[in-house]
């Protein structure tokens, strides 16, 4: 796998794994005073394990 190819992959990945945590962990955030809802972290979780899987799967060989 090229190098950028495996940043890509490692970020798509870890945001996605962000946003699920927040989606079982309930976290709670707040952008310039209005609350983001969860299925906001949902929708992303689904697009950037998405992208992380389309890259990866690309790129084999």
């Amino acid at each position: 796998m090229k190098p950028f190819t495996t940043i890509a992959v490692a970020l798509f990945s870890l945001i996605a794994l962000l946003q699920l945590l927040r989606v079982l962990l309930g976290w709670e955030v707040v952008v310039n005073g209005v609350h983001i809802p969860l299925w906001v972290s949902g929708v992303a979780f689904a697009v950037t394990a998405g992208l992380a899987a389309m890259v990866w799967r690309e790129n084999r060989p």
